[in-house]
C-alpha cells in the first residue's frame, strides 16, 4: 500500500534534487525495507518505531555507516510527507544520527598503480581498451560511472581535457594528462574500430557488441588485473580514484584543486585524503627512520 507513496517521493527527489538512479534506487530499498519491518504504513510511523528499527539493525549486525543512510532516508521522507500534509509530524526529528568513525579509504602506492597498468595485454583490442579505461580513471579521478557513461563529444583530444557530467548534473572539466591522452588516442587508432565493426556508438568504451561497457563489468575485469599484478588487497574502480588523490596531495597539490578535479561539492569531503596521506608518512617514518 506504501509502494505508490515510495514511487512519488523518489519522483519530487528526483526533481528537486537531480539525484542519480543509484541513490534513487538506495532511498527506495531503505524505505521498502523499513515498511516491511513495519508492517503498517508508513505514514502511521512514531519515533519509537524507528528507534526500534534501529535497534534491530544494529542487532543484526547492519554497519553504522549503512544506518546513518538510511535515517536520512527516513527523514527526507518524512519531511516530505508533512510538506504534503500526508503525516503530522517527523518521526525522525529527535533521533540523532549513529556516530560514524572517521574511516580511511584504501587506496593503492605508486607502485601498485603501475603494475594494475601493465597488467592488459595491449596487443589485444580488449586489452587495449582496459588499459585506456584504468590510465584515463588514475589520471583524471572519475567515478566509475563517469567513465563507462563518456561520449566522445565530451573530448577535446586537442587541449587534453574531459568534460564530466558528475552527481545532480555539476558539470567540470578535468585534465587527462600526457600519458592517458597517448592510450586514449591508441585505443581510438588500434582497438575501438576494430571492437565497433561497422557499427556506431555515441560511448568512448565499448564492447566487442558495441554496447557501452557495465559499471559490473569493467569492476570484475579490474579485479581480475589486480590479480595479475599480484595486488592482494581488495580494489574497486574507486580505489584508483582514491589513489588519484592521495598521490596528487603527495606531491604537493593544492587542496582546493584536488576538490574541483574529484567533483566533490564540499572541501570537508577531500579532507579525508590529506588523513590517508599523513598515515602514511607516518608508516614511512616508522619504517626507514633510525629512531622510528
Amino acid at each position: 500500500m506504501d509502494e505508490p507513496l515510495i514511487d512519488r517521493f523518489l519522483d519530487a527527489l528526483w526533481l528537486e534534487e537531480g539525484l542519480s538512479q543509484n541513490t534513487l534506487q538506495a532511498y527506495g530499498s531503505d524505505l521498502r525495507l523499513f515498511a516491511a519491518w513495519l508492517k503498517k504504513p508508513l505514514s502511521e510511523a512514531s519515533a519509537a518505531d524507528v528507534t526500534r528499527y534501529l535497534a534491530h539493525r544494529f542487532r543484526a549486525g547492519v554497519s553504522a555507516r549503512s544506518s546513518a543512510r538510511l535515517l536520512s532516508s527516513l527523514r527526507k521522507f518524512y519531511r516530505y510527507l508533512v510538506r504534503e500534509g500526508l503525516s503530522a509530524g517527523d518521526p525522525c526529528a529527535g533521533i540523532a544520527s549513529p556516530y560514524l568513525g572517521r574511516s580511511l579509504p584504501d587506496t593503492l602506492s605508486e607502485a601498485e598503480v603501475e603494475a594494475l597498468l601493465k597488467a592488459p595485454d595491449p596487443s589485444r583490442p580488449l586489452g587495449l581498451r582496459d588499459r585506456c579505461m584504468i590510465e584515463v580513471l588514475y589520471a583524471t579521478g572519475v567515478r566509475v560511472s563517469e567513465l563507462v557513461g563518456l561520449k566522445g563529444e565530451q573530448l577535446d583530444r586537442r587541449l587534453g581535457v574531459a568534460r564530466i557530467f558528475g552527481k545532480g548534473g555539476k558539470e567540470r572539466l578535468v585534465p587527462l594528462g600526457e600519458e592517458a591522452k597517448i592510450w586514449l588516442e591508441e585505443y581510438l587508432e588500434k582497438s575501438r574500430p576494430v571492437l565497433l565493426g561497422a557499427r556506431q556508438s555515441a560511448f568512448l568504451f565499448v564492447t566487442q557488441r558495441a554496447a557501452p561497457l557495465t559499471r559490473q563489468a569493467f569492476w570484475h575485469r579490474l579485479k581480475r588485473y589486480a590479480r595479475q599484478a599480484g595486488i592482494e588487497k581488495p580494489i574497486s574502480p574507486h580505489t584508483l580514484r582514491h589513489a588519484f588523490a592521495t598521490h596528487l596531495l603527495d606531491h604537493g597539490a593544492n587542496l582546493r584543486a584536488v576538490q574541483m578535479l574529484l567533483g566533490h561539492s564540499r572541501l570537508s569531503t577531500t579532507q579525508i585524503y590529506t588523513h590517508v596521506a599523513q598515515a602514511r608518512l607516518k608508516e614511512l617514518h616508522a619504517r626507514f627512520h633510525p629512531r622510528g
